[in-house]
């Protein structure tokens, strides 16, 4: 075998100037042994559990509703906090010394302080300084720290300075939400749907969220779509969000000037997650009857939900009231959180007081659906 001499040290030295090892920034031994980690929470999480209500007045009427405040981090957006790490940590944005940055109504900052807590990164959400004070403690509780803006408008703006100021990662869950999730396969419509026909032996007529960062209504909508099933999904926007004008306007640049009273689902502008090609139908959600739905709900299921479950029940029952009477019909939709993050706000009589907001018409009008099928 014909020996090679090595290369004189000026090549040598040349082409060192030509190879950048950047092991340093995202170090593949570290991103494995987190990818790690996060495979095997995620393997052993079981499906969160299903419940069902039915309307004495409506005997035509089921509604299935799929808990996910059973989630780890107690909500819906434990899922999507997951999702963006793995994301983070295959782009090789996220290493071990990484500061990762979040604007957020509440949610998904906890739980993206969970895994930051599991992963040894540092955390800091920005959130509005109205922001239920449960959520906050829960956020400090992982190890983030919160960093509170009074005008909701500005969460985006401010989070990518933080971020740019630490040399972090801006996680963007507005931005990022729709892509970092498989929609095909391996989702929460998936999920949902293998229960409610493993349970009943069929598929929902109607699959009723809110949209919030547009992420689980897009999977949603995308998947229904790929499989072509008989499936409608509808968008319960709420009073001060931009959701509805701007799909209404077909303008994705619309906004709302007024911040939004109910966390998690009320958006300042068209998040670039929301796609309105995959929605059946809107409908908008006064804040009384957001919070009404909550309080009438959580009384029939023997436990609290939150603001955002609410809308979406007052919209399945505005939906199934106007189909009129006929064959059983199923109306799907999630528990996002529970309603004990909302003891201080949305269940306590004195905010509702303060915040002028009278629940009193909304509930009679839907326990009146519920229980004598009168809307």
């Amino acid at each position: 075998m014909t020996a090679f001499p090595d290369p004189p040290r000026s090549m040598r030295a040349a082409a060192d100037r030509h190879c950048l090892s950047l092991q340093r920034h995202a170090p593949r031994g570290w991103i494995a042994g987190a990818l790690a980690k996060l495979r095997a929470e995620a393997e052993a999480a079981a499906p969160t559990p299903l419940c069902f209500l039915s309307a004495r007045g409506r005997p035509d009427i089921r509604f299935a509703l799929k808990d996910e405040s059973r989630q780890p981090t107690g909500s819906l957006k434990h899922r999507l906090a997951r999702a963006l790490f793995v994301s983070g940590l295959c782009s090789g944005e996220i290493g071990p010394d990484t500061v990762l940055v979040e604007a957020s109504s509440g949610s998904t900052a906890i739980s993206e302080a969970w895994f930051a807590r599991m992963l040894g990164l540092r955390f800091v959400a920005v959130i509005p300084a109205g922001t239920s004070p449960a959520k906050i403690e829960a956020i400090r509780a992982y190890g983030g720290a919160c960093h509170l803006v009074a005008d909701p408008a500005t969460v985006y703006a401010e989070a990518q300075r933080l971020a740019d100021a630490e040399g972090g990662v801006y996680l963007d869950q507005f931005g990022n939400a729709a892509n970092v999730t498989d929609w095909r396969r391996d989702n929460i419509a998936q999920e949902f749907l293998a229960q409610l026909a493993a349970s009943l032996g069929l598929l929902p007529d109607w699959l009723v969220v809110g949209a919030g960062t547009g992420g689980t209504a897009t999977t949603m909508g995308r998947y229904i779509r790929y499989l072509d099933l008989p499936v409608g999904l509808c968008i319960a926007d709420v009073e001060f969000s931009a959701f509805f004008e701007g799909v209404r306007a077909g303008d994705p640049a619309a906004i709302c000037a007024r911040p939004s009273r109910i966390e998690g689902v009320g958006r300042p502008r068209m998040e670039p997650s929301f796609l309105p090609g995959v929605v059946d139908q809107m409908l908008k959600v006064p804040d009384a009857a957001s919070i009404a739905a909550m309080h009438v709900l959580s009384e029939r299921l023997g436990r609290p939900v939150g603001a955002s479950t609410g809308a979406a029940f007052y919209a399945a029952c505005d939906l199934a009231a106007r189909s009129g009477e006929g064959p059983l019909k199923l109306y799907a939709l999630l528990i996002c959180d529970s309603g004990e993050r909302y003891r201080d706000t949305y269940f306590s009589p004195s905010w509702l007081a303060r915040s002028g907001i009278d629940i009193s018409a909304p509930a009679a009008r839907l326990s009146a659906f519920l229980d004598e099928g009168i809307w």
